[in-house]
């Protein structure tokens, strides 16, 4: 005679908190998939899997459900005690659990058999202990993805600054400038004022020699006005004109000043992003909401005995007919 079947029912759904993102690598990350979608796909596969089976039957759980010995012989598993292979064992949990994924609704419904209540009860419940655990496991991985890829390129940017402005200071300290533009400013003004202070000697030395050719100050104006070109040409050749001039170290330094402002910017640039993959991740946190928590059945769902006997005796009438038609036939021949 056949067991009692009891059926353990739950239906939950995959949820996630609002996944929109103003952010360009937001935007980058979620792509043109439905993250609720996969996760619950994932879900549902993973109920009807080996890994599944083998974490419910870590103490015996599910051979203990359906191999005992209260169980009939022609419905328990491994009745004859001479297989009961864990490829086998696979086979008749895949007949005894199902789960429903409803692509409209994303609502998943997992129906349990078992022979016994508390047996279908507490494999339903575990099952929705590892699809939240899954679940869990799932979000962990790709916060770490997510944030460590941002974290990795924060880390890049960093050394990239750090080695454009260690480029630069030991520039300046081997060149001795601090910044060539600033500097050829202060020495421009410089020549600025010895030349108005040139051209005032100049003027000056003028009028004493076609007023008073023979003034003793006229040597002394001359000497200063070579002295004061010699400063001009010395201030302007470092300025311009020589291997060693501002001019020649302003291209240099331009491009190490260009390069730490560019390696400064992509660094604030992967700070934005690490904070914006660190709010995704946030944001892209699933968790299993139970719709229904299992059912614990307090009356067999199958087999369905009556039905059974009438269909058998239905079956019956017809094989009767049929064999009373064929014998008819036979003595009417002989006859």
């Amino acid at each position: 005679m056949s067991s009692d079947v009891y059926t353990s029912e739950s239906r939950f759904v995959v949820r996630s908190p609002d996944k929109s993102s103003s952010g360009g690598l937001g935007l980058l990350l979620k792509g043109g998939s439905s993250g609720e979608a996969n996760e619950g796909y994932a879900t549902h596969d993973y109920m009807l899997s080996r890994d599944a089976l083998k974490a419910l039957n870590r103490d015996g759980l599910v051979r203990n459900a359906y191999g005992n010995d209260s169980v009939s012989i022609f419905n328990r598993f491994n009745p004859l005690g001479s297989g009961g292979s864990d490829e086998q064992l696979f086979k008749f949990y895949s007949k005894k659990v199902e789960a429903n994924h409803d692509i409209a609704s994303s609502i998943t419904t997992l129906d349990v058999d078992a022979f016994a209540p508390q047996d279908a009860y507490e494999i339903n419940r575990r099952l929705l202990v590892q699809a939240e655990a899954l679940v869990n496991k799932l979000n962990t991985r790709a916060r770490e993805d997510l944030i460590g890829y941002a974290a990795k390129e924060l880390q890049e940017a960093k050394a990239a600054a750090s080695t454009a402005a260690l480029a630069l200071s030991d520039y300046r300290n081997r060149e001795g400038v601090v910044d060539p533009e600033k500097q050829a400013e202060v020495q421009l003004q410089m020549v600025s004022k010895l030349q108005d202070e040139m051209i005032a000697t100049k003027t000056q030395l003028v009028q004493l020699r076609a007023f008073t050719p023979q003034n003793p100050q006229i040597p002394v104006l001359q000497t200063r006005v070579r002295e004061l070109n010699k400063e001009i040409e010395q201030q302007t050749g470092l300025i311009a004109g020589n291997q060693k001039s501002l001019a020649a170290t302003a291209a240099r330094y331009q491009r190490l000043a260009l390069e730490s402002q560019l390696a400064d910017k992509e660094m604030a640039a992967a700070i934005t992003s690490l904070q914006e993959a660190r709010n995704e991740a946030r944001r892209k946190r699933a968790y299993v909401e139970r719709i229904v928590e299992p059912s614990k059945p307090d009356y067999p769902s199958g087999p369905r005995r009556l039905r059974g006997i009438l269909s058998t005796f239905v079956v019956g009438l017809v094989i009767w007919a049929v064999l009373s038609m064929l014998m008819g036939g036979i003595r009417e021949h002989r006859d």
